[in-house]
């Protein structure tokens, strides 16, 4: 088995981990986060790079909902490149930071900027390496908190797997009230369901698609754009992937779609948005037929060519896409194997790192 294997199986326990740590530290927590929430006028950016920036782009739509409040997810490589622009607005702000390594070079370089564009800004890191330059340096900083992940987190893989999700469920439970271990132990439930249908999602690697589309709405939409990515990844490109909204798929997009091209569709729990959902599945069905589209549903039923995944029927979309991340990580392993190419590192010439490497940092000129 290899470490990415291991990394995508171990989920489940590590999100059950990961939450009785979040619910061991919750006074520390509270008190951190309490003071800085009950802010009116309060921004919360949710950031990061890759992978960990698409955890941003999940929870944010939901977060905005949840707290009734101003959730924007942006990544570090949008702040360092324009922080004039991203922190125009002096107010006091929440910066939440993603991160698996903590050594990009992006990392420590946005959470420097917002205290230098910003008069008030406290700091939420949330990161799998105890040994990382972020959580070393906000580790004794006052106006900033650092929530560390199981250690198993720091995937040794290439792609980040198991450190996305426990990064992604950390957050929801420590910026909304759903903070108990029942949440955890409901969706490492649903993602055993899948794991223990890997063999079942291995066979599409078999068929030889060259172009995977994913389609989420709202937060599934960020979890859309993980899942082409893992793809790109593990396959080192060999797969062409994309990603879209079910709505602003036919305004040009569509056209990606031939004959050996695996649509899947992650339908939403709201009952209003996933009427959309259903009707681009239908769509999809018509022009390139029903095997070759994959709908991944909670809500209960019986039909054809859809993933059904028990027990999650409930739980918000931005918490629906820890399971549902699991099909497409599957997939992708999948499709890596089946090209030959090797999971743990794809890119064994280094034309893509684990770490970024390369970035240079530009002093920000008063």
């Amino acid at each position: 088995m290899t470490d990415t294997d291991q990394e995508v199986h171990q989920q489940p326990a590590v999100w059950r981990e990961a939450a009785a740590m979040m619910a061991a530290r919750s006074t520390q927590v509270e008190k951190f986060l309490g003071p800085v929430l009950e802010q009116p006028d309060l921004r919360i950016v949710l950031t990061g790079a890759g992978t960990s920036a698409f955890a941003g782009e999940i929870l944010a739509p939901a977060l905005s909902r949840s707290l009734r409040r101003r959730v924007e997810a942006i990544a570090t490589t949008d702040i360092v490149s324009s922080p004039r622009e991203i922190f125009a607005e002096d107010v006091p702000t929440l910066l939440v930071s993603f991160a698996r390594s903590g050594d990009s070079p992006e990392s420590v370089a946005a959470t420097e900027l917002a205290v230098s564009c910003l008069r008030s800004v406290h700091q939420l890191v949330i990161t799998c390496n105890a040994d990382g330059q972020l959580a070393r340096t906000h580790a004794d900083d006052p106006s900033s908190l650092v929530l560390l992940m199981p250690p198993a987190t720091n995937d040794r893989g290439f792609a980040m797997t198991s450190s996305f999700t426990s990064m992604l469920l950390t957050a929801w439970l420590v910026l909304t009230p759903e903070h108990d271990l029942q949440l955890a132990e409901q969706l490492a439930s649903a993602a055993e369901q899948i794991l223990a249908r890997a063999d079942e999602l291995a066979d599409y690697a078999t068929r030889r698609y060259e172009r995977i589309v994913y389609l989420g709405s709202g937060p599934l939409a960020g979890l859309a754009r993980e899942s082409a990515l893992k793809l790109l990844e593990l396959t080192a490109g060999m797969v062409v992937s994309y990603y879209d909204t079910p709505l602003g798929f036919r305004h040009g997009p569509k056209a990606v779609l031939e004959e050996r091209t695996l649509a899947v569709v992650y339908l939403s729990n709201d009952p209003y948005t996933r009427q959309y959902d259903q009707d681009i599945a239908t769509e999809l069905r018509a022009a390139i037929g029903p095997d070759n589209v994959l709908v991944v549903d909670a809500q209960p039923g019986d039909r054809d060519s859809v993933l059904q995944v028990a027990g999650v029927a409930d739980v918000s979309d931005a918490l629906l896409a820890l399971p549902f991340v699991v099909i497409a990580q599957l997939l992708a392993l999948s499709f890596s194997v089946a090209l030959g190419r090797t999971p743990d590192n794809p890119f064994p010439d280094g034309e893509v790192n684990r770490v970024v490497q390369g970035v240079t940092i530009h002093p920000l000129q008063p």
